[in-house]
């Protein structure tokens, strides 16, 4: 079976749940649940430390995809569709939280020489990509992530982990296209340093 023809099968599939739903069916909507529930929740996990939190936020999420079944057209796919509900969701959890001061990062930004060359050069990682797939090696790139003040975490999560644009990222944070920058690439410096001794930098000569 080729791959257009997977695909089709998937997009078929997907508009007959969909009409499904629409029907009000309830075993539709259990299968919608049993199909994506746990990739949803992985979803929440990436945002909310508390595993609780995130059960609440992919609960919260399936509630509000019930309720906006009359305005889903189906150009999407069903899965795209409740990814993006998830994560507004894990959001909205986040921002009713109390909140706490952030840890400034300073201290992981590179600092710089009066000559522009940095005091602490970027290493090269001797870990290769084949590597990085194994499961220990993902695992820790979620640990040093989340060591990010939850700001610039939040930011480097949805553009590089979650994959949304820069103003799809600024309109669900209610940010400028200007700061969701700054601070991705703050956050991405930052983590480059913790990620450093995990994986073998060796700075490079200026």
């Amino acid at each position: 079976m080729d791959r257009t023809e997977t695909s089709g099968d998937a997009i078929d599939a997907d508009e007959a749940l969909l009409a499904s739903l629409k029907s009000g069916s309830a075993a539709a909507f259990e299968r919608l649940v049993r199909l994506h529930s746990g990739r949803m929740l992985s979803v929440a996990r990436r945002f909310l430390a508390n595993d609780h939190d995130a059960q609440d936020a992919v609960q919260d999420a399936f509630l509000s995809a019930f309720k906006a079944l009359s305005t889903f057209d189906g150009r999407a796919q069903i899965s795209t569709w409740l990814h993006r509900i998830v994560v507004n969701a894990a959001l909205m959890k986040l921002r009713t939280q109390r909140r706490h001061p952030e840890q400034s990062m300073d201290d992981l930004l590179p600092k710089f020489l009066d000559d522009g060359h940095q005091s602490n050069p970027v290493g090269h990682w001797k870990t290769t990509p084949s590597e990085l797939e194994q499961t220990e090696f993902r695992q820790q790139i979620r640990d040093q992530i989340a060591k990010l003040p939850e700001s610039h975490r939040t930011v480097l999560l949805l553009r590089d982990i979650e994959e949304f644009d820069t103003e799809t990222v600024a309109q669900m944070l209610d940010l400028s296209a200007a700061v969701v920058k700054v601070r991705l690439h703050r956050a991405r410096q930052a983590l480059r340093t913790l990620l450093d001794p995990l994986l073998g930098g060796e700075a490079t000569p200026c």
